[in-house]
């Protein structure tokens, strides 16, 4: 209930009328039955924009440190995501995406939306990095089409560290559903679910327009770590 309260009463009328997102390519949502929606991840406000625009309900995989967060602050935001029915996943260890696998395909059995960062975290710089597997396994095994979907021009209203998003108008655009049937009973085979994913990441690079890297975001955040605790100091 609460979901849709949020919806179509309060941040839903909200987000449209401060950021008047331009939609194309709605359609191309699934009007019944499961389907992965994978987008590219460029704010903070890509978690409810997207949700915001779309009629079906849409269950999101979200970090497990948006529920622990601590004080006043934390307990509300975790309140807040779970009230909106999304799904924490911890993104740490081994398991780490065994864990978001199982809970996505449960998403997907019930015949609903499943929405996925397939970069696994938030681009830093406004690129779009190499993605991970997780959703290549998920549609393989669930047999269900894939969604690309861009956001664009929401890095430029909340860049990360950013708390406040600027008002500014973005767009959300959704591609034509991508089907694997050719690949069905490959998901243990690494040559084939990296293929699918390429091939999702290709299809969002298509929609976005941004500058592609070949290496996971992950990665490239944990190389600039160092340089941002200690930073250079002028001679």
């Amino acid at each position: 209930m609460f979901y849709y309260v949020l919806k179509y009463v309060i941040l839903g009328p909200l987000l449209r009328l401060l950021f008047r997102p331009r939609i194309e390519g709605l359609e191309h949502i699934p009007e019944d039955g499961a389907a992965i929606v994978a987008g590219n991840h460029l704010s903070f406000s890509d978690h409810f924009l997207m949700p915001a625009i779309i009629k079906r309900r849409i269950t999101f995989l979200a970090k497990a440190e948006y529920f622990t967060g601590p004080g006043l602050k934390g307990r509300l935001t975790a309140a807040f995501f779970r009230s909106a029915g999304q799904i924490p996943v911890d993104r740490s260890g081994k398991e780490a995406g065994q864990a978001a696998i199982r809970e996505g395909l449960g998403v997907l059995s019930k015949g609903e939306l499943l929405g996925i960062y397939p970069e696994g975290t938030r681009s830093h710089d406004g690129k779009l990095y190499k993605g991970k597997v997780g959703v290549a396994v998920m549609a393989l095994r669930a047999g269900v089409p894939v969604v690309p979907c861009a956001m664009v021009g929401t890095f430029e209203i909340q860049p990360p560290g950013q708390k406040l998003p600027k008002i500014k108008q973005v767009t959300v655009r959704f591609g034509e559903p991508m089907e694997f049937s050719r690949y069905e009973g490959m998901e243990n085979e690494k040559a084939a679910i990296r293929a699918i994913t390429d091939e999702i990441m290709y299809a969002i690079l298509e929609l976005s327009g941004q500058e592609y890297i070949d290496r996971y975001a992950a990665d490239v955040k944990a190389e600039l770590e160092p340089a941002k605790k200690f930073p250079r100091r002028r001679r």
